[in-house]
């Protein structure tokens, strides 16, 4: 009869402290949109096309990003590697850069 008892208790303690809990994360007040990189945009574009259109599309599309994203680093006055990492980072790409 122990055994009942302590499952009821323990549930009733459950039920009791869980929208304690619930209620004490505060809601966020407004949401930050996390940008899409650049890549994404041209894969957008381009994903009505196919064959050698869709890869030159491609193309054209990635070129003008990192063109862009040159213009933003040395308006930056960014250098160096650091240039380096922010144009990859601007255009979203992990491969070698292609200029």
């Amino acid at each position: 009869m122990k055994l009942p008892f302590a499952a009821l208790a323990t549930t009733l303690v459950c039920l009791i402290v869980a929208p304690v809990f619930a209620q004490t994360t505060p809601a966020p007040t407004a949401t930050v949109p996390v940008p899409a990189t650049k890549r994404v945009t041209c894969l957008g574009t381009t994903q009505n096309l196919k064959g050698q259109d869709k890869r030159d599309q491609m193309q054209l599309c990635m070129a003008q990003a990192r063109l862009d994203c040159l213009k933003q680093a040395i308006d930056q006055k960014v250098v160096g590697e650091a240039r380096k990492s922010a144009i990859k980072t601007c255009v979203g790409t992990d491969g070698p850069e292609q200029e």
